[in-house]
């Protein structure tokens, strides 16, 4: 079993930045991906950022340029770097692992959720 925790989520005012982590820990052989979603009230869960094992990024493009992630690998960590922060940005982030966990075994655990928001 892998757990996800989050951490790093407040109240910020338009223009301000916050970073986001989560650490992963458990039964972990490796780590394909690592991810941050976002949920806003009334709203579906989205995409936003994802970085594989091979160091490769892609992000949402309302993000593209405002939000950094990047990774510890030795300590199965994963950040999430935003700057530039918009109203629009306010939601509940939640990290989303994937990878194996041993004796032919896969896992994609979510984390229990920081809430970020975003003040005009």
């Amino acid at each position: 079993q892998v757990q996800l925790v989050e951490s790093g989520g407040g109240l910020v005012q338009a223009g301000g930045s916050l970073r986001l982590s989560c650490a992963a820990s458990g039964s972990i052989f490796s780590i394909n991906a690592m991810a941050w979603y976002r949920q806003a009230p009334g709203k579906q869960r989205e995409w936003v950022a994802v970085i594989t094992r091979g160091g490769n990024t892609n992000y949402r493009y309302s993000v593209k340029g405002r939000f950094t992630i990047s990774e510890d690998n030795a300590k199965n960590t994963v950040y999430l770097q935003m700057n530039s922060l918009k109203p629009e940005d306010t939601a509940v982030y939640y990290c989303n692992a994937a990878g194996a966990a041993g004796s032919n075994r896969s896992f994609n655990s979510w984390g229990q959720g920081t809430q970020v928001t975003v003040s005009s």
